[in-house]
């Protein structure tokens, strides 16, 4: 489905990214590992077009995305939920939700959404920036569901959330992958994404410098812990 070869990315004078490889096939969910500022927020804003310069290749589908803008990129199918999840607090819940365009079959209905998170049902009245970090998080998450997007990059989702939260986190992740989405996940909990993703890329200074499988990853959290710094 997602195809990232010999990515480069800079920002201004600083080259962050160099010569990432790797892919993502479909209905699996893939996660980056690194320590902060190992690239991999930078990997997923260079797949939507958000760093102004990039070289390589970045194929979704078989049609090449490296010159494409942002908007052209969300038309194509892919949704990014950044890690401050760019809830509009001037806007409910409910207008939060319908605001992004629908750019593909597949999509959620509002009745899927809300039975998939119900809290959002609850307090769909609510200003956005209203909601605990938790139900923010789904929020932000929701509201690509509901736009057809059927590959989401998701940067930090667990990110400054209590254990319970992160919980429900995970079910939703292991729920929108039963419904044949794909998730390309950034995250330092590798505990938590350990139950959940098919593969995982470790990333150390902007390079991709090992790939493990689901099967693998407890026979190597020792190594896993020097490599992160956890």
């Amino acid at each position: 489905m997602l195809e990232v070869a010999g990515l480069n990315a800079w920002y201004s004078e600083s080259h962050v990214l160099h010569g990432l490889d790797f892919n993502v096939r479909e209905g699996e969910v893939v996660t980056l590992l690194g320590r902060n500022g190992a690239g991999k927020t930078t990997t997923l804003k260079s797949i939507m077009g958000l760093v102004p310069r990039r070289e390589g290749s970045i194929r979704f589908r078989g049609q090449e995305l490296i010159h494409a803008r942002p908007d052209e990129v969300g038309r194509r199918g892919i949704g990014f939920c950044p890690e401050e999840r760019g809830i509009f607090a001037g806007l409910n819940v409910t207008e939060n939700l319908m605001l992004p365009p629908v750019v593909g079959p597949g999509g959620l209905s509002v009745a899927e959404i809300h039975t998939l998170f119900p809290n959002l049902k609850e307090r769909a009245r609510s200003p956005g920036t209203k909601l605990s970090g938790g139900e923010q998080q789904m929020l932000a998450i929701a509201r690509i569901l509901r736009t057809g997007a059927r590959l989401l990059l998701l940067d930090e989702p667990t990110e400054g959330l209590a254990p319970v939260i992160v919980q429900q986190i995970g079910l939703m992740i292991a729920e929108i992958k039963r419904r044949g989405f794909t998730v390309l996940l950034v995250e330092q909990n590798f505990r938590f994404v350990s139950r959940l993703a098919d593969r995982h890329y470790v990333v150390e200074h902007g390079r991709i410098v090992d790939m493990i499988p689901s099967g693998a990853l407890e026979a190597r959290m020792d190594e896993l812990h020097k490599r992160l710094g956890v």
